[in-house]
């Protein structure tokens, strides 16, 4: 374990690690509710260059990001399954060939980012399907203003939580927050008030049903 550590945070590795460590710091802070799963998502623009050759350029490039899933899955996740495979064929990549050399360190990190590319493409492709079905879900969000959910968990005006709510189609999960100076917490009922489409969350406030 040690071994693999120092390998890890060697100058040949540093980059692939930093990237990792980034990730992983991440999804703590999802977890712990300070950041939100599409915070950093890209919006794929087809319409802010005029010029024929630029237009060609965008629309090549935004082809290039849908190939490799960028655009249908939230960006953090895509990164989440491109540093780990980096990072395993840059340990991997520098161990076999006794690597110290931080120049062709990064010089073997081309052909491995190529390939995390490809492997990240493979690992995400099962997720464009639940996504898609979320984003219906959001189309529709009209239909759920001014309903009933249960918080499951506790969220307020800065930090994220989430809410259930039956629906025709089974049981919805929500990403809800509250206005300011409201909160609910685990076991609550609340109504929902509407869809903030920028931020991908519905707005509640506590509700009693008795």
């Amino acid at each position: 374990m040690s071994e693999l550590l120092e390998a890890a945070f060697s100058t040949v590795n540093i980059i692939p690690t930093a990237l990792l460590v980034f990730v992983m710091l991440y999804w703590l802070a999802v977890i712990a509710g300070i950041a939100d799963l599409d915070m950093l998502d890209l919006e794929l623009e087809k319409d802010f260059a005029t010029a024929s050759d630029a237009v060609s350029s965008v629309s090549w490039f935004n082809s290039a990001l849908a190939f490799f899933n960028l655009g249908r899955i939230p960006l953090m996740l895509f990164l989440t399954f491109l540093a780990l495979p980096l990072w395993v064929f840059s340990i991997l990549g520098n161990h076999y060939l006794q690597n110290s050399s931080a120049l062709l360190g990064l010089l073997l990190l081309v052909p491995a980012f190529f390939l995390s590319l490809i492997v990240s493409k493979v690992l995400t492709t099962p997720f464009i399907k639940l996504f898609d079905t979320l984003e219906k879900e959001h189309a529709s969000t009209a239909t759920l203003t001014g309903q009933v959910c249960h918080v499951i968990i506790a969220a307020n005006a800065n930090e994220l939580g989430q809410a259930t709510i039956k629906s025709k189609d089974g049981l919805l999960l929500l990403n809800v927050k509250t206005s300011e100076g409201q909160a609910v917490h685990k076991g609550d009922t609340a109504i929902i008030l509407e869809y903030d489409e920028t931020n991908k969350h519905y707005l509640i406030e506590p509700y009693q049903t008795n």
